[in-house]
Order: C-alpha cells, then structure tokens, then sequence
C-alpha cells in the first residue's frame, strides 16, 4: 500500500524503467537522478509532467523533443496513462485514466491518517535541537519561531518515517546563569522586606523572578544572608535554572510543544571518574590529529589591544572545511563555547544519532561552517548534519510595533501572544513564511474570519466538510454513512472536473511530506494545507451555483456516498496536516 501512496514517485520508477529498456546504439550508463515528476502548473495540461527528455537528451544525444516522443509512446502503453503530450523544449505531459484517481481516492480512504507517512525515514535516528534559550527568563517572542519551526519539523520528520528525539540544551554553564543567580538574590532580599531600590545595570529586571525569590524566602527564611558566598551562589544557581526550565517547560506546554530530552551544558564540565566529557574529547580528538597547540594569526583589521599571540589549544577546523582553526581553550585555563559545542555533538554520536538537526537564530549564520566541521570531524562523515536558520518576527497591531511586555522587563513574551490568539494560531502563522524569511505577525489579521486568515481558512474547511456529514445524517436518515459504507462507495461516480482537481490536490500530500521532510522545510506543509483548502472552497461555491454538484444529492444516493467519501479523505488530509503543525482540526466553527 504504501508504494501506491506518493503516484509521483511511482510513475518517476516507472518512466525510468522505460528509459533504462530503451536501445541508444551505445554502451552508456545513464545518470537517471535528476528525472522528476510533478504536478504541471496547469491542469488543463494534465495531471503529471516529467522532464526526462530534456535531462537524458544531452547524455544520449537525441533532440530532446524527438526523445521525448519516444519516451511518451511507450508510456501510452501503460494502464493507468491515457494520453501524453510533448510540451516546449521537450517536457512530456501526461492524462491518467479517470479510474486512475478513483482507485488513488480509496487509497487514501483505506490509509486513513497514516496516508502519506512512513515513505522516507526507514527509522533513522535523528536529533532536533531546537528552542534551546538561556534559562534566564520567560520565553520571548524571538524563540517562538524557532520553536514551532523545531517542533513541526519533528512532527513531520516523525511522521515520514524517521526515529526522531527532540531535544533542549539547556546553557547552564556561562556567565548569566550567575547573572541569574545574583539578580534572584536581590529579589530573594526583596522578598524578607528589604528595599533594594533600583534595580541595577547588569542584572535581569523582569518581575517574573518575583515569585521564585518567594518560593527562596519561605524554603530557607533569611539563611542565604549569612551563608558563605561560593555556597549560597551554588545554591542560587541550581534553584534559579530550577526555576527558570518549570517557568520555560510551562510557556513551551502553551504551544503544545514537550522535548523528549534536556541536556545540561553542565554535564559536559562535570567530571566523573576524574575526567569531563569535554577533557575526553580533547584527548581523543588530540590523537586523531583535530586537536593541537599552536598560534593563531591576529584578526583581520584592527588588531586589538589586549590580543596577544600566546600558545593556544585549537581546533583544526580548517581540515574540515572551516575558514580558521578554533580556540578551545581560554587564557584562564577554562573551556571555550566551542569546546562544549564540539562535545556536545559528539555525545549526540555516541547515542546514536546518525543526521542532527540544528535550529538557530539568524544571528547565528557564522556557527553554520563550524558546525559542519565538528560534524566532518567528529563522524568522519559518518553523521548528517543540518543547520536552520531561523529570521525574527516582527508582532504588529494595526500596522504599528508592538508595545513590550512589563512582566518581561523588555520584551514580548511567548505567552504573551499565545493567550491573546491561541496556540493554533501561533503555530500555523509561524509556518506561513520560509524559515530564513523574515515574518511580520498582525494580530488583528490571525484572528480575523477571513479568506485572508491561512489558520482560518483551513480549519474552515474541516468544519465545513465534518457540517456535511450532520447534514447528511439530518436529511438522509436510511443512508449508512459509516468508514465501511464509504469504503464500498462508487468513486467511479466522481467525474466532475472539480472534484477530480480535488482529488488531485489530495494526492498530492504524500510527496509534499516527503520533500518537506527531505528539505527541513515544514513550511511546504502549511502552503500545502492552504492550497487543498482553497481547492474544496471553490468546489463547495460551484455547488451554489450549480446544485447538481452539491455534496448531499436526495434523489441519488450512490453519488452522495461517492462524495462523502471523497470529503472523508479531504478531512483525513487536513486533520493528518493540522496535527503535523500542531494545531487542532475543529469539528465546527462558530
């Protein structure tokens, strides 16, 4: 069943087929990776087109068009092709037999919400890390994309097939964890009833530390006043981050969005058996020639004041495809980021991990080289490794900015925007631009019940196509209407050249899974979803005007059967897309 599911990689195999049996009067070994089969932009040219013609011409030394005739007889003598036609410089458009999509539609039917998945994956293991703040506060507004983004393309790539972990790095090694730690402190001061005035240049001023220090003052009293420094700052840490990743788990759980794993940066410097994580990946990385002590040339320009040429311990990026070799080690005897990113990655090999998938802020596209490097290294190539990168979004409300968040202290928080429109909102608007494309988020426009609503538009269309079946029930009381009697129906009865559009459109979700989850770009899904809506919304206004192509017929039950069951596929479709995203497939809409 599941090769029946994506028609267009099913074709593209066939026409390769035909291509390797074809003679060319010489010994050739064909390169076939390039030849496609898509939809046409056009429907009226037909309902496949492929460029084989034009990809082998060259290679065979044919004119494409004459190629491409060949190429076209012997598919006219498949079953399922009715007609080709050649097209400009040698594409071959293809007619499929109207019994074709009848028996595609009970594809869908018998798949039910597994249409379209399991095509690609073949269980790989693959790690998602993305979202990943400091936990230093609220989540804002800035890690809202990131994160949708992150957890759809795990929905998706879960989806087609592949063995998916998402996964947060929590950074709770740097400096402003004890920022954090000092700025609780204050507020914990705050709390036994000092007054700590303004709140100073430096430290996080957001009221959201207001109920930690709380929840400090009532556990410990005013204990942490007299307590030795370096014990109430490690006290302060692990109950700040404590705090901060339930405060972070929390505004993520508004967006539906739960990682499977937390990994802390501290594990990495933590030594256990006398040596850390990051110690043994020098050593290691050391041996296999990665890891050296030498000099690094001063950065281009101005050189600055307190730069000094000093034997260094680096990274031999530069072996793997990087631009410069990296310090992993600091003047103070203490790791670099890079050396924990370096460890981080290969802990993520050592689990099994064969692709890894990075999804970061567009200010950090100068860490995309490097991360292959520790990728290449690392694996010796053994692992894949994608980086996304993630542009801002800009919230607006009558075409204005914004205000900030008073609770964040300066910025808009995640939450913010979550409880003013809701999650399926959110989530669907964050998807409705590429990732590397910056978006502009109008709240008076995702809310509106408008064609020019994505999110609206097409939970409209599953509600609009779940009100036909209470209709049914209402006006048709004898029809059998279950997932049974769909199954039996007639879809031969379905001829109508808009409902073969829509039949169309629904096959064509399987091969969207696959190229969005092939490319990392759950966006492909979103688009998607708003098309086939589109497709049924125009279908559903033919009705009014022309009643014999309505969905409920009184004097003809066979043909209602036919088109309920081509609705219960277009549900399945929308309601599988709509889960992907993370956002829910209402019943009705009011």
């Amino acid at each position: 069943m599941k090769s029946e599911m994506n028609l267009f990689s099913k074709f593209e195999n066939q026409i390769k087929k035909i291509v390797e049996a074809i003679e060319f009067n010489m010994n050739l070994e064909l390169d076939l990776s390039k030849i496609s089969v898509e939809p046409p932009r056009d429907s009226c040219h037909g309902d496949l087109a492929t460029n084989a013609a034009m990809v082998l011409a060259k290679q065979v030394g044919i004119n494409p068009r004459e190629l491409a005739a060949s190429i076209g007889g012997e598919l006219e003598h498949l079953e399922d092709i009715k007609s080709t036609q050649i097209a400009g410089p040698g594409f071959i458009n293809i007619k499929l037999e109207p019994a074709f999509w009848a028996r595609h539609l009970g594809v869908i039917l018998s798949s039910g919400s597994q249409y379209g998945g399991g095509l690609v994956g073949q269980g790989k293991k693959v790690n998602i890390e993305y979202v990943s703040a400091n936990p230093t506060g609220p989540m804002h507004v800035g890690h809202c994309r990131g994160a949708v983004i992150g957890d759809t393309l795990s929905n998706l790539l879960a989806f087609a097939g592949f063995d998916v972990t998402r996964e947060y790095y929590v950074n709770d090694a740097g400096a402003q964890v004890d920022v954090l730690a000092s700025s609780l402190f204050l507020r914990y001061r705050e709390a036994l009833g000092e007054d700590i005035g303004q709140i100073p240049e430096g430290l996080y001023p957001g009221d959201y530390l207001l109920e930690p220090a709380k929840r400090l003052a009532e556990q410990h009293q005013d204990q942490l006043l007299s307590m030795d420094d370096t014990k109430r700052m490690a006290l302060l840490r692990s109950f700040a981050i404590d705090q901060m990743m339930d405060l972070i788990r929390e505004d993520l759980g508004s967006l539906n969005i739960h990682h499977d794993v937390f990994f802390s940066e501290r594990e990495l410097h933590d030594k256990v058996g006398g040596r850390s994580e990051i110690e043994s990946m020098l050593s290691e990385m050391r041996e296999r020639g990665f890891v050296y002590d030498g000099h690094l040339p001063p950065p281009k320009g101005e050189v600055p004041e307190d730069w000094e040429n000093r034997e260094q311990t680096l990274f031999k990026s530069t072996q793997v495809g990087d631009d410069i070799d990296r310090p992993l080690v600091k003047s103070d005897g203490s790791f670099t980021y890079f050396a924990a990113d370096i460890a981080y990655f290969k802990n993520k090999f050592d689990r099994g991990f064969e692709r890894m998938v990075y999804v970061l802020g567009a200010d950090h596209g100068g860490y995309v080289k490097r991360l292959k490097a520790v990728a290449q290294a690392v694996s010796g190539g053994a692992a894949e490794l994608d980086v996304l990168m993630v542009q801002l979004v800009k919230l607006l409300r009558d075409n204005k900015p914004v205000q900030m968040s008073k609770r964040s202290g300066n910025f808009v928080t995640l939450r913010d925007v979550v409880d003013e429109v809701g999650c399926d909102a959110v989530r669907f608007m964050m998807l409705f631009r590429k990732a590397e494309a910056l978006l502009d988020f109008d709240f008076q426009k995702v809310t509106e019940q408008t064609r020019d609503n994505p999110v609206f538009y097409v939970q409209y269309a599953h509600a609009r196509a779940c009100s036909v079946f209470r209709q049914v029930t209402s006006e048709m009381p004898d029809l059998s209407i279950g997932e049974e009697e769909l199954a039996k129906a007639n879809l031969l009865l379905l001829n109508d050249e808009g409902e073969l559009d829509l039949i169309r459109k629904l096959a064509e979700f399987p091969r969207i899974i696959e190229q969005a989850a092939n490319a990392d770009e759950p966006h492909r899904l979103a688009f998607y979803l708003n098309d086939l809506a589109s497709e049924f919304h125009t279908h559903w206004n033919r009705g009014k005007e022309k009643p014999k192509l309505r969905f409920i017929n009184h004097k003809y039950a066979q043909l209602t059967l036919a088109r309920l069951a081509m609705l219960h596929a277009m549900a399945l479709v929308l309601a599988s897309g709509l889960s992907i995203i993370g956002a829910s497939a209402p019943q009705e809409m009011r």
